[in-house]
């Protein structure tokens, strides 16, 4: 018999590199050490045998095959499955890395390189006093807008010098827990109306932050747009299929940066991947609704969104108003109009549309008999083989559907049909210039989508009769409280778009220096000389010249919020059993399955029906199961499936927010919900 102690110890090699400056001092080590060995431990003997006197408290073990770090210190090496092959790195946790916002200004801060995304995405919001982190995520940018990007460089004659807004001195960034900031329920900030900065008495709370006076003024703050010719250098999507593109690029919320190839100042892109803004406060909120304001903007402006030629020169109208207000800016006055707020605060009830429900302002309205409209309406249908079909008929609404008739006598008999509207879609078909107040409605059958227009003969008219068919599509009656803000808002919004047409002449068109192509798509400097362009967009601007800087914010995002594809992010899908591609459109409510050549919706199915969905990761493909035996499953081409995954789990977890709650978010939840079990 030989004895153990003849073959040796259990004991082994284990080589590790240690990620310092120090250049006299070696970098790899190795360590003998043995299976029951905890993490902790292998930490202590590596910080003994560098002999470097520094703070090692920020260090852990990243883990280079397994792409994983070990920051279960208590684990043993056995547990964790570290051999004597493994390649250990000894490195610090929070690294550089630079953020381009949707404001385009990129800030160069530190980020916790091993905490989960979503962890890292709430720090950096605490640094940039943004609240409701939980909206916001990290993109990778699209190959496509890089390749344009390194072509412009190339064809530069300048080398290119980008702007960086350097906050590493932050003290959350620096791996320490951060002030709550501008947006602690304990302070009542408030804003300066025309600059939109904090007022003198609350400036001093950015003491403990690197968002001091002016790095504030760039984040809360808009300034002059792009030239047309940087703009035509920018990627913008040409197809559904280009827009998908631009979705392909999300970060996987549940995993680490360094777990998903990010690298120490590598640029990612901070924006809002879900489009619910809730509870939106300009007194807390500048630098957050200045950046939803910029995200809109500029998806507006690369076409990332259609709008029409009425809803363009209304932003631009918009966008020129805060031009003029900014140079006017240095010569403001530090004064807060307490009117003025809370004419924000009023335009905000309408702004807040993103949990489909207003305020319950009056609860026996939702709880005794539910109104209806009753009205002559024109019927629509379009035809395959002839002309469209245009009759009048008395149309009545009531509940969740809407029943014609032929005439208002006709009405006590049974109707020529009923169409109910729950799970439809509504895009509005609207041209103020022409007098033509439209509601397209995509109605949900068997075999796809059944196509119907009204026809309304006024503002007043369509307003109501459009607030109530977009209410039913999500399941509810006129009865509930949100039914008359809808209707404000839809008025609100028909209201801008007469500015666009004002035959009255602008008082003093010389009073304001804009170049009108850098307020517009490329589509529209190509359409119009400058010269046009300005006069439409001057008559419009008299209309928004009294308002506060943050309500003409508001005003903008409303009227985003107001276009039909507000809020679709695309993804191209092969459904099970189909032989062609489709996209999928993913909102905050709902799925759409779209035609990828022509653009219009097949079927539309909502959240609130879904009763389940899972993954199957070995073939990456997402099944979804619905009310009435409604079964569907796709695998996704344009992207990891685990992104389409993580945006339906995380709509259905901010549905769950309420103003009562605390802002402390349920991160379990959220990771139960869009995690998956791969």
């Amino acid at each position: 018999m030989i004895s153990s102690s003849d073959y040796g110890s259990h004991s082994w090699e284990l080589l590790v590199t240690v990620d310092h400056q120090h250049e006299e001092v070696q970098k790899e080590f190795l360590l003998r050490v043995t299976g029951d060995l905890h993490i902790g431990g292998v930490m202590l003997k590596l910080v003994e045998q560098i002999k470097i006197s520094q703070d090692w408290s920020d260090y852990a073990l990243w883990w280079e095959q397994k792409k994983c770090w070990l920051l279960k210190t208590h684990w043993t090496l056995d547990k964790c499955g570290v051999q004597a092959d493994a390649k250990l790195f000894f490195t610090t946790q929070h690294k550089m890395l630079r953020l381009r916002l949707p404001n385009m200004k990129t800030v160069r801060l530190k980020v916790s390189f091993s905490s989960v995304v979503f962890k890292a995405v709430s720090d950096i919001c605490k640094i940039l006093n943004i609240r409701r982190s939980e909206e916001l995520s990290l993109l990778k940018q699209s190959e496509d807008a890089l390749k344009k990007k390194k072509k412009k460089d190339k064809n530069s004659k300048e080398p290119v010098t980008e702007d960086i807004l350097n906050l590493c001195d932050s003290p959350v960034s620096s791996g320490l827990s951060g002030s709550p900031g501008l947006y602690s329920k304990t302070m009542t900030p408030t804003y300066d109306p025309i600059s939109g900065t904090p007022a003198s008495s609350t400036i001093t709370w950015f003491s403990d932050s690197p968002l001091t006076g002016q790095n504030c003024s760039i984040l809360a703050l808009s300034h002059p747009n792009c030239s047309p010719e940087a703009l035509a250098e920018m990627y913008q999507p040409r197809t559904l299929a280009d827009k998908a593109k631009l979705n392909s690029g999300w970060l996987d919320s549940s995993r680490s940066l360094m777990e998903q190839g990010i690298l120490e100042d590598d640029q990612l892109l901070l924006r809002f991947k879900y489009y619910t803004f809730f509870d939106l406060n300009p007194k807390y909120d500048a630098v957050r609704i200045n950046q939803i304001y910029e995200q809109a903007r500029w998806a507006i402006l690369l076409e990332e969104i259609d709008c029409t030629e009425e809803e363009m020169l209304i932003f631009a109208a918009l966008q020129a108003y805060h031009v003029s207000k900014l140079s006017l800016s240095s010569e403001a006055q530090d004064f807060t109009c307490e009117s003025e707020v809370d004419e924000v605060e009023a335009a905000l009830s309408n702004l807040e549309v993103t949990l489909e429900g207003g305020k319950t302002s009056n609860i026996l309205e939702d709880i005794t008999d539910i109104p209806k409209l009753a009205d002559n309406l024109r019927l629509v249908r379009p035809r395959k083989l002839s002309l469209k079909a245009i009759k009048p008929y008395w149309f009545v609404f009531k509940d969740t559907s809407v029943s014609y008739f032929k005439n208002k006598e006709s009405a006590q008999g049974e109707p020529i049909e009923k169409l109910n509207l729950k799970g439809c879609e509504v895009v509005p078909d609207v041209n103020v210039a022409a007098k033509k107040f439209g509601i397209k409605l995509l109605i949900p059958v068997a075999d796809g989508m059944n196509e119907v227009y009204l026809r309304c003969e006024n503002e007043n008219q369509y307003a109501r009769w459009m607030a109530a068919c977009v209410l039913a599509s999500k399941g509810k009656t006129m009865a509930d409280s949100s039914y008359h803000p809808e209707v404000h808002k839809i008025l609100s919004f028909l209201k801008m778009k007469n500015w666009t047409m004002s035959p009255q002449a602008v008082s003093d068109p010389e009073s304001i220096d804009m170049k009108p192509e850098c307020f517009v798509s490329l589509r529209y400097t190509k359409k119009y000389k400058p010269k046009q362009l300005a006069a439409r967009i001057l008559e419009a601007h008299q209309y928004v010249s009294q308002m506060t800087l943050v309500e003409a914010k508001l005003r903008f995002i409303q009227a985003w919020q107001s276009l039909p594809e507000f809020g679709l992010s695309y993804y191209i899908v092969r459904f099970k059993g189909s032989k062609k591609e489709d996209v999928l459109g993913v909102s905050y409510n709902r799925l759409i399955r779209i035609d990828i050549a022509t653009g219009d919706p097949i079927t539309t199915w909502r959240f609130s029906n879904m009763k389940q969905w899972n993954v199957n990761w070995e073939i990456r493909q997402v099944a979804i199961e619905f009310d009435q035996n409604v079964f569907i499953a796709f695998t996704c081409l344009s992207a990891d499936c685990k992104i389409i995954h993580e945006y339906i789990g995380g709509y259905i977890f901010l549905s769950t927010r309420s103003k009562g709650q605390n802002e402390t978010l349920d991160e379990d939840l959220f990771h139960k919900l869009t995690g998956g079990q791969e």
